[in-house]
């Protein structure tokens, strides 16, 4: 993924400086990992987020240790490179305090939304499974990458795969749909939709700015401003249409 507006007019692969406490959380996330793996399947039941365990076997810990852990290589892999891109740059802005209070809180926040809403529905009878695990740094990741769009909503995002650009406003709804596209059964999108939620509350809290960018009357100014355009691009194509077929007329 590239970006574009780090201080230059061209494009670039992630943030020009990676702040300390970056590297620490970083850091943290892979030494739990390879702790994880040398002791087994226990850590993953003691410390992964299980609604039923939480709110019945009073395993409350669960949605502050469920964070650090991972299901794979991979999974680690595209939450740390996420959490080194876009939380670079946020926490340059903020600072370390700052930065990590929120990334905290963020991912907590999930934590106890993860172990609350699928209990919540299964007691009122909608059904669903309370026993089903869930770990990693997503929530945090979620809010961070919140956080960065809405303090840098013009800045231009690029895909590397597929190779769509678009900016930085909307890459939460793009990397939800990413996620229902390829995610299958394994992602937890309560996870994902509760970091989210809590970044943007506590960045309301807070009296940020950027945080007053998500109201239902700006996400109605944005559809309208959104079909407006397709309007006009749409009368810009037909208008060129007709001067394409007209200069045909003229040589055939």
């Amino acid at each position: 993924m590239y970006g574009r507006g780090y201080g230059s007019s061209g494009l670039g692969f992630g943030p020009p400086f990676t702040p300390p406490i970056i590297l620490q959380l970083v850091i943290a996330n892979v030494a739990v990992f390879l702790f994880q793996n040398l002791l087994g399947y226990r850590v993953d039941l003691l410390f992964s987020v299980t609604p039923s365990l939480v709110w019945e076997h009073g395993f409350l810990w669960q949605p502050f240790t469920y964070m650090w852990l991972h299901g794979n290589l991979l999974h680690l892999f595209f939450n740390m490179i996420t959490l080194w891109m876009f939380g670079s740059t946020l926490a340059m802005a903020w600072g370390a305090q700052r930065f990590l209070r929120f990334y905290l809180l963020c991912g907590v926040g999930a934590g106890f939304v993860i172990a609350t809403v699928p209990y919540l529905f299964y007691a009122i009878g909608f059904g669903g499974t309370i026993a089903m695990p869930t770990l990693g740094a997503s929530g945090a990741i979620f809010g961070v990458v919140l956080a960065y769009s809405l303090t840098w909503p013009d800045r231009t995002i690029m895909l590397i795969f597929p190779p769509v650009a678009f900016r930085a406003i909307w890459m939460i709804p793009i990397f939800f749909l990413m996620n229902l596209m390829a995610g299958g059964g394994n992602v937890s999108h309560v996870g994902h939709l509760g970091g989210v939620l809590v970044g943007w509350l506590y960045m309301r809290w807070r009296g940020d700015a950027a945080a007053h960018q998500i109201s239902w009357s700006q996400l109605k100014f944005r559809l309208k401003r959104w079909q407006m355009r397709r309007k006009l691009r749409s009368v810009q194509y037909q208008e060129w249409e007709e001067r394409r077929r007209e200069h045909d007329r003229r040589y055939h």
